[in-house]
């Protein structure tokens, strides 16, 4: 099939959705102008603050939730067991579950007043499905933190020129975020300072390579984090990432002139394999190991744990929240058609490519596919947009998880919560290799998108509107999470990791605890329903008989 056809068929799928389906959400949800936002109610200049234009919290969000999600997912999709389900997932994932997951977990946090989806399923549920919701999202935040930390430090390695980019940037961030907030700059000449900068800390990233061992980089990254952690969002999360997402629309658009102006028919098999000795059988395991290109809970964590306290009206909730989840799936589909071409640059066969080829294919297949404008900078630009978005992804996870944190064990030191919260992170990272440690994420990640729809559900259940919308994604997920937990149990039993083994049984335990009260719940207020809906019938018969 030629590859052009694949992503006009993508492009058109989601102009559609968005369209249409968004839409229908958006009136489900409520949204209106009428009532202020979290940011505006509670603004304290730390973490409620409203952002200037919908298009910078946009990119803080955006870039918070992609990451390394839909790069490293989809390339090891296509390894393992070929490119079609990377692509079908992608899409229909990002449309009726991953969609829908981002936008009314957006929503809801934003008229619950900016709170967590944890603190929404306290109120909606009990106080133990709560702490039960809290517990779990606290490990799967820790996992998201030692993953990227790993991933991060690995590209590092792989590619030291990278280096002066991706560490640049984050001064030129507090002095974009001096300028806009506390100088009042116009935001324009303050985009294109920055941008300036980040240009030039590309070009003498080539010419200054820093190398260093795996250890220091990640020492490295988690000062970094701690810091990001405790600096108040706007003087550089906001800044940050805004700058950032521009590096990954610059991607975005590259990828996509490139399969535009040089298609080409797809050699690598459909399917390569139903089980693959290195990522197992397709059902469950592709499912967690996409992550973010289809659906993550972790974008959850992003609109109730930052994204939600910096919106400025209810309206913007779409083009953020749908509309960054379908940009995701764009930019999975996106990277399955680079890596496609890497594989055909690198003349590697389906049988000789190997996960440990994951990062080196998608910058040869960028490399390759964008040569024809980019030349020799493509495969260099690739690996500075990938670093980059890990990073923004393991700084606003770091914060995510010292809010948790703090809820959790009740600690009001932002400085003690985040040093516990990278204590634990690295932990997890002297337990296993990041292959072995992503499909541990990806699996609790979906297992949070499931626990989330399930609140969602019932939030709109108990406004009596329809909920199966939510719950009904939410169900395909916890059947699709818990199989491969189950799976993953096994391989580290009999592999003697008992660390990550005792993980997943408590991971499997919270889920289905939080399952069965959600169930119990639903039931309640399903028969409310009923005896409402039963009352009206009788008001109106009274009226008119």
């Amino acid at each position: 099939m030629n590859s052009a056809y694949i992503l006009l068929i993508t492009l058109f799928a989601f102009i559609l959705a968005y369209k249409f389906y968004a839409g229908f959400l958006s009136r489900l949800a409520g949204i209106s102008n009428d009532k202020p936002t979290p940011a505006h109610k509670k603004y304290d200049g730390v973490d409620y603050v409203p952002a200037k234009h919908w298009m910078i919290l946009f990119g803080h969000h955006f870039s918070s939730i992609a990451g390394a999600g839909p790069i490293v997912g989809p390339i090891l999709v296509c390894i393992w067991w070929g490119w079609l389900p990377a692509v079908v997932w992608a899409v229909l994932g990002s449309i009726f579950i991953g969609g829908v997951h981002d936008f009314l977990s957006l929503s809801i946090s934003v008229r619950e007043g900016g709170v967590s989806v944890g603190k929404v399923a306290e109120n909606l549920i009990s106080k133990r499905a709560g702490y039960v919701f809290l517990v779990f999202v606290w490990l799967s935040l820790v996992l998201v933190v030692s993953v990227f930390a790993l991933v991060c430090a690995r590209t590092f390695l792989e590619k030291p020129e990278i280096v002066f980019p991706s560490l640049g940037i984050i001064p030129v961030a507090l002095v974009i975020g001096f300028l806009i907030y506390r100088l009042n700059m116009n935001l324009g000449l303050a985009t294109v300072i920055g941008l300036g900068c980040l240009a030039l800390f590309i070009f003498l990233g080539r010419f200054f390579p820093l190398d260093l061992s795996k250890n220091t980089w990640i020492t490295i990254l988690f000062i970094y984090a701690f810091f990001a952690s405790i600096i108040p969002v706007n003087l550089l999360l906001q800044p940050r990432d805004y700058l950032s997402s521009f590096l990954l629309w610059v991607g975005l658009i590259a990828m996509a002139l490139g399969v535009f102006t040089s298609p080409k028919t797809i050699a690598y098999p459909a399917v390569k394999a139903f089980s693959s000795s290195s990522g197992g059988l397709l059902f469950p395991m592709m499912f967690i190991t996409m992550a973010c290109g289809a659906i993550s809970g972790f974008h959850s964590l992003v609109s109730g744990g930052t994204t939600s306290k910096q919106l400025s009206k209810e309206s913007d909730a779409k083009r953020i929240g749908y509309m960054g989840m379908l940009l995701e799936g764009v930019l999975a589909v996106l990277v399955v058609l680079c890596v496609l071409n890497g594989m055909q640059a690198l003349g590697l066969s389906p049988k000789n490519v190997s996960s440990k080829e994951a990062i080196k294919l998608f910058s040869e297949g960028f490399g390759s596919l964008t040569f024809s404008f980019l030349k020799g900078w493509g495969s260099f630009l690739a690996i500075v947009i990938l670093n980059s978005f890990i990073l923004t992804t393991l700084d606003t996870a770091t914060r995510i998880t010292r809010y948790a944190t703090q809820e959790l064990f009740g600690i009001k030191s932002k400085v003690l919560s985040t040093f516990i919260v990278l204590a634990v992170a690295f932990i997890l990272i002297l337990s296993g290799s990041w292959t072995k440690l992503w499909q541990v994420f990806g699996a609790s990640n979906q297992l949070l998108a499931s626990l989330t729809l399930f609140v969602i559900s019932l939030w709109l259940l108990s406004r009596k509107k329809k909920y199966l919308y939510a719950f009904i994604p939410g169900l395909i997920m916890l059947f699709v999470s818990l199989s491969a937990l189950a799976v993953k149990l096994f391989g580290f039993w009999n592999k003697q990791n008992y660390f990550l083994f005792s993980l997943s049984v408590i991971l499997c335990g919270l889920g289905m605890s939080m399952f069965i009260e959600v169930l119990q719940k639903r039931r309640q207020y399903v028969l409310e329903k009923k005896q409402t809906d039963c009352s009206e019938i009788r008001r109106e018969f009274n009226l008119h008989g």
